[in-house]
C-alpha cells in the first residue's frame, strides 16, 4: 500500500498557550508531518448560533471569529514545530500583495526545519467584501499573483511585471529562501481553471472540498495535462486534500455524531453542485457556492436553523469522512489509490463534546501510524 503523510488543521484560534501546546502535542504524540493555520478575519460559524447547544467549545459571551494572524503565528511556531512542515491553508492575494506573501514565506524558510507550505487559493467573500476588498475577479487575481510569487522566488535584481491587477517596475526581492527549504506552493483548486493554474504553477494540490476517488483522479489528470502543456516537470509534486473527519468508537456512534448541529452545519458550506449530486438543492439558494459565498453575519438565526434542518443524512457522506477509524482509513486509502499523497485532517467530530474531541485526536494518532506504514 502507498504511504500517505498526514497533517492536521486548526491552530489559529487563541489563546497562544493552547496553540503552542497543540503543536507540541502534534509533534511529540501524534507524530504529524504538517500543521496548518488558516488565514481568516472571521470564521464560518455564525455568532447567532454560537452557544453550548451548537458546540461544547462555544462560549456565548465570546466570539467564534477570533483568529490570530497566520504569518506572525507561523513564525512563532517554527521552533515548537520541529520537523513538522508549517503551512497556511489557505491564503489569497486579494488582502495581501503577492510580493509580501513571497517575502513572508521566504522569511519563514529561515526559521523552520523543513520548507514551509504556502497554501493559496482564490479566497472567499467573508474575508474580502465586508472589508472593502474587490472579490469580482478572484481567479484572475490569483493567476497573476502566482506568476509574481514565482518571480520573487526565482529573480535576483530588478524585475518587471505588467498585468491587469499587479504592476511591478524594476522591483527587487533579493531575499533568498534558506538553502534546501524553498517554500512550496500548494494551490487550493477545484474548477477547471484553478486546476490548470495548479499544473502551471503549483508544487502541490490542496483541495478543501470533498472528492470521490474517481473525481480526484480525473482532477489530478487535468493538473498533469496542464503541466505538460507548459513543459513543467511535476516530479516532487504533492497531491493532497483536506478532510473533515468525524470518527466514532463504533459506526453507529459516528452516525449519531452526524446529527449534531455543528457537524450538520458544515454541510451548508458545501456548494450547491455537491448538494445537487446528492439529489438536493442547497437551502441557501440554487447556485450557492458554499464557503466561497458564505458570509455568516448575513444570515439570521431562524434562517440558519431552518437550513441546518434541511441537511439530509445522505449528503453528510459527501461532505465528511465519517465512521470508525477503519472506515476513515479506508476512505483515505481509496483516495491514495487515485493519487493522494498527503491528507490534512480537520477533526470535526471534536465539535460535539470534549470526550469526542479527545477520541478524535487519538484516532488521528492511529491513522498516522497506519498511513505512514503504507
Amino acid at each position: 500500500m502507498t504511504r500517505v503523510s498526514v497533517g492536521m488543521a486548526g491552530i489559529t484560534n487563541p489563546p497562544w498557550s493552547r496553540v503552542r501546546q497543540t503543536v507540541t502535542f502534534a509533534r511529540r504524540v501524534l507524530k504529524l508531518d504538517s500543521m496548518w493555520a488558516v488565514d481568516h478575519f472571521l470564521g464560518f460559524f455564525p455568532k447567532v448560533l454560537w452557544d453550548k447547544e451548537f458546540s461544547w467549545m462555544a462560549d456565548p459571551d465570546d466570539s467564534p471569529h477570533h483568529y490570530l494572524e497566520y504569518q506572525v503565528l507561523l513564525g512563532a511556531l517554527a521552533k515548537p514545530a520541529g520537523p513538522m512542515q508549517l503551512a497556511v491553508g489557505v491564503t489569497e492575494p486579494i488582502r495581501r500583495h503577492p510580493v509580501l506573501i513571497a517575502q513572508a514565506f521566504m522569511t519563514l524558510s529561515h526559521m523552520t526545519a523543513k520548507p514551509p507550505i504556502l497554501g493559496i487559493g482564490a479566497g472567499e467573500r467573508e474575508n474580502t467584501e465586508p472589508y472593502g476588498f474587490d472579490f469580482s475577479q478572484p481567479v484572475g487575481v490569483l493567476e497573476e499573483a502566482l506568476q509574481v510569487i514565482r518571480l520573487c522566488f526565482d529573480s535576483y535584481g530588478p524585475f518587471d511585471y505588467s498585468g491587469t491587477f499587479f504592476h511591478l517596475d524594476r522591483a527587487v526581492m533579493d531575499l533568498r529562501p534558506a538553502s534546501g527549504k524553498r517554500p512550496e506552493i500548494w494551490v487550493a483548486a477545484h474548477g477547471p481553471r484553478m486546476l490548470r493554474l495548479t499544473g502551471e504553477y503549483g508544487d502541490g494540490w490542496y483541495p478543501v472540498f470533498p472528492y470521490t476517488p474517481d473525481r480526484y483522479e480525473s482532477a489530478l489528470r487535468t493538473i498533469h495535462e496542464a503541466a505538460d502543456r507548459v513543459g513543467r516537470d511535476l516530479e516532487g509534486f504533492t497531491p493532497a486534500a483536506q478532510l473533515l473527519a468525524v470518527v466514532g468508537r463504533t459506526r453507529s456512534a459516528a452516525r449519531k455524531l452526524l446529527d449534531h448541529k455543528s457537524i450538520r452545519f458544515t454541510a451548508l458550506l458545501a456548494s450547491d453542485d455537491v448538494w445537487q449530486r446528492s439529489g438536493h438543492v442547497h437551502p441557501l439558494g440554487e447556485g450557492f457556492r458554499g464557503m466561497i459565498d458564505f458570509v455568516p453575519q448575513d444570515y439570521g438565526k431562524a434562517e440558519l436553523e431552518h437550513a441546518i434542518g434541511q441537511v439530509p443524512v445522505d449528503l453528510m457522506a459527501e461532505t465528511v469522512a465519517w465512521g470508525t477509524v477503519d472506515d476513515v482509513e479506508a476512505e483515505i486509502r481509496h483516495l491514495a489509490e487515485a493519487g493522494l499523497r498527503h491528507v490534512v485532517i480537520a477533526p470535526g467530530g471534536g465539535l460535539a463534546s470534549r470526550r469526542d474531541a479527545l477520541f478524535n485526536l487519538r484516532a488521528i494518532r492511529t491513522l498516522v501510524r497506519r498511513l505512514h506504514a503504507g
